[in-house]
């Protein structure tokens, strides 16, 4: 009977990994919704003798670049090739093993979009229309989606683009709007007609209801499944594919002057030019990764790109007629950060080139932190403190102690060499049975796309070893049972290798250091994943490992390192505070006499007690040295009475009397509030001011 993993099974694999936008670096929500995900599946692929193609590149197109090239007094190019850059070695200072990382900007893939509308543009395969659409005219130019910010018609967020509300996901056109405003000017844009092209989605509804509704209700994730279906039930409507813009791919027929393709359109068109690009350089046939039904296509993705991946894209494949459809789409839901939506804007991320300054290294802490708390089916929460948890509870304290463990006593009792096992016992071989069954457990984790639960089994891995080791007691036996002592190491030492192999997708650093000290590189070949679960022996007896002093794999992390990440973040929000500060306007102007009427005087507030029935109104005596009077104040639900009793504040006492909730009100007590909105008395600070001097 074959093996699960056996060679001859193997089948060839298309992976795509979202195209990162061009107008920012690469943050630890990228990382945990789309590109860690997709690593893990591709490298178990490999390992388990697949043929992949993992596809990634730069989306350099697009409206956000030109604002932010327009913001910065640069070329949009000068953006895409300085954040290209940036990405580029972020993906591999973390170990994301694209075969290829491309770029939208690259010669191949405008060749590869242009030859793809001219394809459904022969085929009749758009409707061809002059519409209205949002024209600013101080700027002179239509504004494509992401120059249009206004209210969304499902929502009634403020603050939703021309294509879709990132607040509630909703997809949809610029004109549908409410209130819309010009992202360039500020100014309310009106109606000019345009000619545009369009993909008919209605005229596909029939074949996505049949392909995902019905095809793949079972094997896709309920969060992708239930937006497809949603959408689709609502009626889908023609897209337009191509934009009045100045940078982007030209339109490439008759008409199409002055106007680019869509980035929705040409953005998924750069998973088949990357894939060109890299076939090119490796001598494959490209067409094998995209076209033969017998490859599996499986885009990785966050959640806010599913409408584009699961209807469009499909359908633009569909119309084309040559290719395969993706076979899944393993959409993840939003990473937060320490309880808050991830913003670009307001600085409230982890940026990865900032946390390999902080965390030099340790960049599978990170990969293994945002696996164990993966947003895969719900947001879920990044805190530096889980974070700490996971690195030294975890990392430490069960996987790093079990390989050192073995390590240290492998060098003290053998000089680095593995023993030679005595008699098993039945723990042994139990354990060494456990041992074999984990890469078909972490394999069926990782093929249902639950890397969570993967890495969970790769730990209890790391667990049962420390078990074997505490139950065993080699420290012990050694004195006693030399013999048993050899078995329980070789055992151990097992139970090690196959750390060093399972571990590979989710902790490839790791991986290669456990690999390096227990000298795999001297095994006749190298181990697979097959190996863990066929194989009795995987570090025979009378190889050696590294003699020296083993490198510790992981360190923990002090509460101070943390501290400073949470002041960052503490900065970060004070900085948006001060920048999102709203000061009142300036009043109508006054005279000098009206000022002079204003009788400003230092008071001390004798008694305080909240007004009955009311929610913000407090009654105050207040001696003003002139006499003591009663104030009503809105002060009752920023303080209680106990607080403002004896406190010095600053009262205009010449205010009309004015009755409130039935008290007669003999003045008012000057307030402000500070950046959090919270109020504060305004009243002089120093000690020897009396009671009823005048503040002029």
């Amino acid at each position: 009977m074959a093996s699960k993993f056996s060679k001859n099974m193997s089948k060839r694999y298309t992976i795509t990994a979202a195209l990162p936008y061009t107008n920012g670096p690469i943050h630890i929500g990228h990382l945990a919704g789309v590109y860690v995900p997709a690593d893990i599946y591709s490298r178990y692929l490999r390992l388990t003798g697949n043929d992949v193609a993992f596809i990634c590149g730069s989306d350099e197109h697009g409206v956000p670049i030109t604002i932010k090239a327009k913001k910065e007094g640069v070329t949009p190019q000068d953006i895409v090739d300085k954040y290209h850059a940036i990405i580029k070695t972020s993906f591999e200072d973390f170990g994301i093993s694209f075969d290829n990382y491309s770029r939208t900007s690259a010669k191949i893939h405008h060749d590869t979009a242009s030859e793809f509308f001219k394809t459904l543009y022969d085929k009749n395969e758009f409707v061809e229309e002059v519409s209205e659409q949002l024209y600013d005219a101080e700027a002179n130019q239509f504004l494509a989606d992401r120059f249009v910010i206004g209210t969304c018609p499902k929502c009634g967020f403020e603050e939703a683009y021309g294509d879709q509300c990132e607040n509630c996901g909703t997809s949809h056109n610029a004109t549908d709007l409410i209130n819309p405003k010009s992202a360039i000017t500020g100014n309310t844009p009106t109606l000019k007609e345009t000619k545009h092209w369009f993909l008919p989605l209605n005229k596909h509804e029939e074949f996505l209801r049949e392909w995902i509704l019905k095809g793949h209700k079972k094997d896709w994730k309920p969060n992708v499944y239930g937006q497809v279906k949603s959408w689709v039930d609502d009626g889908l409507r023609p897209r337009a594919v191509t934009r009045d813009l100045d940078w982007g791919i030209p339109v490439p027929v008759e008409g199409g002057e002055g106007k680019v393709l869509y980035v929705w359109f040409d953005a998924p068109i750069g998973y088949i030019s990357a894939t060109k690009e890299w076939a090119a350089r490796v001598g494959k046939n490209w067409e094998d990764y995209w076209k033969d039904e017998n490859t599996k296509l499986v885009h990785f993705i966050g959640k806010d790109n599913i409408v584009f991946h699961c209807i469009i894209f499909p359908s633009m494949l569909k119309a084309e007629g040559s290719y395969i459809l993706p076979e899944n789409v393993p959409a993840n839901e939003f990473l937060n950060l320490e309880g808050n939506k991830l913003s670009t804007s307001k600085n409230w991320a982890v940026w990865l080139p900032e946390y390999l300054e902080d965390f030099p290294n340790q960049q599978d802490v990170l990969r293994y932190a945002l696996t164990a708390n993966a947003p895969e089916t719900k947001d879920n929460d990044f805190t530096w403190k889980d974070f700490q948890a996971r690195n030294n509870n975890e990392l430490v304290a069960i996987f790093g102690n079990f390989i050192n463990r073995v390590a240290v006593l492998t060098n003290k009792y053998y000089s680095g060499e593995i023993p030679q096992p005595a008699e098993f016992k039945a723990i042994d071989e139990e354990t060494l049975a456990a041992v074999k069954a984990y890469p078909a457990v972490i394999a069926s984790s990782i093929e249902r796309y639950r890397f969570r639960e993967g890495s969970q089994e790769l730990m209890n891995l790391a667990r049962l070893g420390n078990k074997y080791l505490a139950d065993e007691e080699p420290w012990k036996t050694i004195k006693t049972d030399e013999e048993r002592t050899k078995t329980v190491m070789f055992v151990a030492l097992q139970i090690a290798s196959a750390l060093a192999v399972l571990s590979e997708p989710f902790l490839p650093f790791t991986s290669d250091k456990l690999k390096s000290i227990l000298n795999h590189a001297e095994l006749d070949s190298e181990l697979t994943w097959e190996d863990i679960s066929t194989k009795d022996v995987l570090l025979p007896a009378g190889h050696s490992i590294q003699s020296r002093k083993p490198e510790l794999l992981f360190s923990k992390i002090e509460d101070d390192t943390i501290q400073k990440q949470l002041d960052k973040l503490e900065a970060s929000k004070k900085a948006n505070e001060a920048a999102n500060k709203k000061v009142e306007p300036q009043k109508e102007e006054i005279t000098f006499d009206d000022f002079t009427k204003l009788d400003l005087r230092v008071g001390t507030i004798l008694e305080a007690e909240k007004m009955p029935k009311t929610k913000k109104l407090m009654v105050l005596k207040v001696d003003t040295g002139i006499d003591t009077r009663t104030i009503v104040s809105g002060i009752a639900e920023s303080f209680s009475p106990e607080d403002v009793i004896g406190k010095r504040v600053t009262v205009l006492v010449n205010l009309a009397p004015r009755k409130l909730r039935g008290v007669e009100s003999q003045g008012m007590i000057l307030m402000t509030e500070d950046e959090s909105g919270n109020l504060v008395f305004v009243n002089s600070n120093i000690d020897d001011v009396s009671n009823g001097l005048k503040i002029s």
